[in-house]
Parts: structure tokens; sequence; C-alpha cells
């Protein structure tokens, strides 16, 4: 197969085993893009959180408050059978970025942005 061609348009594939793939795939793309939109609403809250912090000066991160987000997160992640050490990363990934737009926000000198569509992550 070269690298164009996707496995539905290889010959000799059963109709209802690409009627299956592309029914699968479509669902894939709806949640990706819920993905999308529920991260888009997250950093929404999560800019609130860090002009908050900025006017009141208080630290970008709080760590008890991450510690408790990541419990939580495993424990969820647990429940609905996905690998808790995953969606660690992934929490891990986003506080990164929360923390880092938080910092962009208490220090207005800093060169980033502060319009980009992840601010205040």
């Amino acid at each position: 197969m070269n690298n164009s061609e996707t496995d539905t348009d290889r010959p000799g594939i059963d109709e209802q085993v690409t009627a299956e793939l592309s029914r699968l795939r479509d669902s894939i793309d709806n949640i990706d893009a819920a993905v999308v939109h529920m991260l888009a609403e997250r950093f929404k809250c999560t800019q609130q959180v860090g002009r908050l912090k900025a006017t009141h000066k208080l630290p970008p991160a709080d760590p008890a408050r991450e510690a408790r987000q990541i419990t939580r997160l495993r424990q969820l992640a647990e429940s609905a059978k996905l690998d808790p050490a995953f969606a660690e990363k992934l929490l891990n990934f986003i506080i990164a970025e929360v923390i880092r737009h938080h910092e962009t926000l208490a220090n207005p000198t800093a060169t980033e942005d502060d319009t980009s569509p992840a601010t205040g992550a």
C-alpha cells in the first residue's frame, strides 16, 4: 500500500468491513472534535483563573490542587477502563501548559502573545 492509499482503498476488502471502518472512523472524528471543544472550554476557565491569580499576586502553580486533580483523574480513568498512567500523562501535559500561561499572565512583559488559542490553558 502506498502512502496515499487507505485501508479501504485496497482491492478485495469486504464492503461490510469498509462500512464498519468508515462508521468507526466517523465516530472517532466526532469524539476528536468534542475533545478539542472541551479543551477549549477548559482553557477559557483556566485563563480566568490565571487572570485572577495575576491580579491577586498568587503563584501560577498550585501543587496541592494539581496532586488532587491527578489522583481524581487516575480514579476516573480506572473506572472508565482507561490506563491511569496515560490519563496522568495527559493531565500533566495540560497542567504544564496552564502553568506556562499563568506565568505569562503574571508577567505581562513576556514576549508570548496572550491571544494565542491555547492562552490560559
